[in-house]
């Protein structure tokens, strides 16, 4: 979650740093600092609140060398204000300390630092981390490497650090165990980032660190060995894929709803290649695993948030392919529960990131049962990409706004491709049916972004409401929970996403003049949903129907009616990536009207990758 920047070479560093925590924003904004030597010394300036207010300290002009760190942060450890800021410091100031992740032992470490006489100024467990370091180096008279090494061997949790040390400058000591960490390669220069995009304008050339790994960095060289040995570790040096464009706003007044008019494009890349001229689908990175995938006797989809809910829309289309169970786990709860997972499992693991804590351990969980573990991810060399059997990439481009938009339907499209795949093992002629459908997507969603200003006249009727709920049947109640959710993220409004059936069964009491109900209808199921509707309309609920169905009766019922028009013919199966698209717009639209802070929403961060 946290964005973290490091930098030696020989450029102005507080430069690079705060241009890299700007395109790291996203990922953590509710405080900032950075770290330079200057004089022979560590200076630190950090605050409360994001880049800007960092950028706009007095003392930032006083930070001009070639050589530093940067951290802009997501507060887990003590609340957001200056003491708890990055980086930490210890009591000597001899070393400086960035970190992404949790400490987890850090209330036994404190303590026993307490009892050494240290002191504390700060809540976070990354200070714990700082003053522990400090205290084995003029304990044990270690270098500053190998006591960074010795410190994190006694350390339990997730951490990406990124440490300096003032007796050894020109050097920079990183290591990663569970939070996403990458080093970048320059022209007598380096640079350290918890995310690629953060160097991009300065270097292409970069590789991960692995979980367990440390690496020693100077302006010209780096190595990489493990903390529980001294063997250097070679790594594969891969070239960054996306391009600068990708990752500004352009004309776009917000990332998401960039992300939202990028979905076309996201979903033919996502595609490209991957569908012959015969309609067969192929997908290398599962090439040599699908007979194992088809004799699995049990699948597990698990995911957080909005990858959940394209699971669900994904064990839908397996159930009906493969007529077997496939269970969709919330990672956070597969990994502490005792499942039927074994060497005749399948784990499908789905992450836009790679990096997400709960989605990271439950992959572990199932290597350890000698289960098959898949990952359908979009960043490329990210951990799940690395620590699965096998996988699938998005391609969806990168992602910058928090709620996410085009990672969900590039996720369902992989999840069709993926199904189809399988069904045309299996003879299933219908898949080609899919196929045809799927590859028109793009030029469909081009027809309902159309609909934007439609959906703004009716956002302006319910920027004010408390509650909403939204409905769907069969596929499209996943796109419910995703609309609802979509509408929690930015908008801060309660939403709650059902089955249409189960509106009787409880949340029907919530319903007055008050409540507007979002209804999503297909053909499937229609005369059902079309009596859910009615049953609202009687208590006064307001109704807003995005459809395609060209219903008169439907329309009549609707408060509002969003129909989309050229997506009456598609297969119930490929609606929820059509269905979603107005529900982000819905939220997108109705945040923007009440003022909230699109693309950095309060409390949240783009990833995961803390417990």
């Amino acid at each position: 979650m946290c964005g973290i920047v490091g930098y030696i070479g020989n450029q102005k560093a507080s430069n690079i740093i705060i241009k890299g925590l700007k395109r790291l924003e996203y990922r953590g904004y509710d405080s900032a600092g950075l770290s330079t030597m200057e004089n022979n010394q560590i200076f630190t300036s950090k605050c409360k609140g994001k880049i800007t207010d960092l950028e706009s300290l007095p003392s930032i002009e006083e930070h001009i060398n070639s050589f530093g760190i940067g951290h802009t942060r997501w507060a887990t450890h003590g609340e957001p204000n200056i003491d708890n800021a990055h980086p930490h410091n210890d009591s000597d100031n001899i070393f400086s300390l960035i970190h992404n992740g949790i400490i987890e032992n850090h209330y036994s470490i404190k303590e026993y630092l307490f009892s050494k006489g240290i002191k504390f100024k700060s809540d976070t467990d990354t200070e714990v981390l700082v003053q522990f370091i400090s205290y084995i180096y003029k304990k044990e008279k270690l270098d500053f490497y190998n006591t960074v090494k010795a410190v994190l061997k006694e350390v339990k949790g997730t951490y990406g650090i990124v440490v300096m040390c003032k007796n050894e400058p020109e050097k920079l000591v990183a290591a990663k165990n569970g939070s996403p960490l990458l080093i970048g390669i320059g022209k007598d220069e380096n640079f350290l980032a918890s995310d690629a995009s953060a160097i991009l304008d300065e270097t292409r050339n970069i590789f991960y660190l692995d979980d367990g790994e440390i690496a020693e960095i100077t302006k010209n060289t780096y190595k990489v060995t493990h903390i529980e040995h001294n063997q250097e570790i070679i790594k594969d040096i891969k070239e960054i894929e996306f391009s600068l464009d990708q990752i500004e706003k352009g004309n776009f007044k917000h990332f998401m709803l960039k992300e939202i008019y990028e979905q076309p494009k996201a979903i033919e890349d996502a595609i490209r290649g991957r569908i012959d001229l015969d309609n067969n689908v192929k997908l290398g990175g599962i090439a040599d695993y699908v007979d194992r995938i088809l004799e699995s006797e049990n699948i597990f989809i698990t995911a957080c948030g909005t990858s959940w809910h394209a699971a669900q829309i994904g064990s839908y289309l397996l159930e009906d392919i493969l007529k077997k169970p496939v269970k969709v786990e919330y990672a956070s709860e597969f990994r502490y529960r005792n499942k039927s997972i074994n060497e005749k499992s399948l784990l499908i693991a789905i992450s836009q990131s790679g990096e997400t804590a709960d989605t990271l351990a439950a992959v572990s969980k199932a290597k350890e049962k000698n289960a098959l573990t898949l990952g359908i991810v979009n960043v490329v060399g990210s951990t799940i990409a690395r620590e699965t059997d096998c996988g699938i990439y998005m391609h969806a481009g990168p992602e910058i706004g928090v709620a996410s938009t085009k990672a969900f339907t590039t996720q369902v499209v992989i999840l069709i491709l993926f199904a189809n795949l399988l069904a045309q093992r299996n003879k299933i002629e219908k898949s080609k049916l899919y196929l045809k459908d799927l590859k028109d997507t793009p030029y469909l969603i081009k027809d309902i972004l159309k609909l934007s200003d439609q959906i703004f006249e009716i956002s302006k009727e319910y920027s004010d409401a408390s509650n909403f709920l939204y409905l769907g049947r069969g596929y499209q109640f996943p796109v419910a929970l995703e609309g609802a959710l979509k509408l929690k993220e930015i908008s801060y409004i309660h939403a709650e996403g059902y089955p249409a059936a189960e509106m009787k069964h409880g949340p029907i009491a919530l319903i007055d003049k008050m409540m507007p109900v979002v209804v999503i209808v297909t053909k499937n199921g229609f005369d059902k949903i079309l009596s859910n509707i009615q049953e609202v309309k009687s208590r006064g609920g307001k109704i807003i129907t995005i459809t395609t169905v060209d219903s008169k009766a439907l329309k009549d019922l609707s408060d509002h009616y969003i129909f989309l028009s050229n997506s009456v013919n598609v297969l119930n199966a490929i609606t929820p990536i059509l269905t979603s698209v107005p529900l982000q717009l819905l939220a997108y639209h109705i945040a923007v009207l009440k003022g909230c802070n699109i693309d950095q929403p309060r409390n949240l961060a783009k990833s995961v990758t803390v417990e």
